[in-house]
């Protein structure tokens, strides 16, 4: 069974005519247009929460929060030094560098997690994601099919077409499995690495 099919199929309809829009230039890297199409596609509303973004590296996700009206973002990430400075001001930024995303803490919970923590499998970093979350919190994802198939089913770095729907099904059902549930799902507007398609998830705590 394909648990992304049907909602992937509608947003990625969109993908083109958002590409073309003036909010390429918004933020810090392309990965707050990644999260800023997902949030308006999910229909979430960011403004009022306490968020944590896992893998923050240059900070898109952080300052796409940030423009949606998050009061304050726990960006985690195991590099140094390489958040935004515009971020790392931000008196709405809490940084944690050198830090592990499958290990890190927080001094409370929030309400919304993202995720994008490059080949970190999501079954790896998705159990300390949700000890971050507040009882009605969620998460969302970005699910990258080339990091989570084994490295014999690449070609060049990149994940063969016919090979994304299995390798998302198998994701999906190792995501239920932990006990979310996936309440929706699009395709990035944008492509990955060597121009492999990514996912993002919608999660809620499920009822574990």
């Amino acid at each position: 069974m394909r648990f992304y099919a049907r909602i992937v199929q509608r947003c990625s309809l969109q993908s083109s005519a958002f590409m073309t829009s003036d909010a390429r230039s918004r933020f810090v890297s392309r990965g707050g247009e990644k999260l800023d199409f997902a949030l308006a596609q999910f229909g979430f509303e960011v403004s009022g929460l306490c968020c944590a973004d896992l893998g923050s590296h240059v900070g898109g996700f952080v300052d796409c929060l940030l423009q949606r009206g998050a009061v304050r973002v726990y960006s985690i990430d195991t590099s140094y030094g390489t958040l935004a400075w515009k971020l790392r001001k931000n008196k709405c930024v809490v940084v944690m560098e050198r830090t592990n995303a499958m290990h890190a803490s927080l001094p409370e919970s929030v309400g919304l997690v993202t995720i994008d923590t490059g080949w970190t499998r999501q079954e790896k970093v998705l159990p300390n994601a949700r000890k971050m979350l507040a009882v009605d919190g969620s998460i969302i994802t970005l699910i990258k099919p080339h990091y989570e198939a084994a490295k014999a089913e690449l070609d060049g770095g990149v994940l063969p077409a016919g090979l994304i729907d299995s390798t998302i099904d198998r994701v999906c059902e190792a995501i239920i499995a932990l006990g979310f549930t996936i309440e929706a799902t699009c395709e990035s507007p944008i492509k990955g690495h060597g121009g492999n398609r990514e996912f993002l998830a919608l999660l809620s705590r499920g009822g574990s």
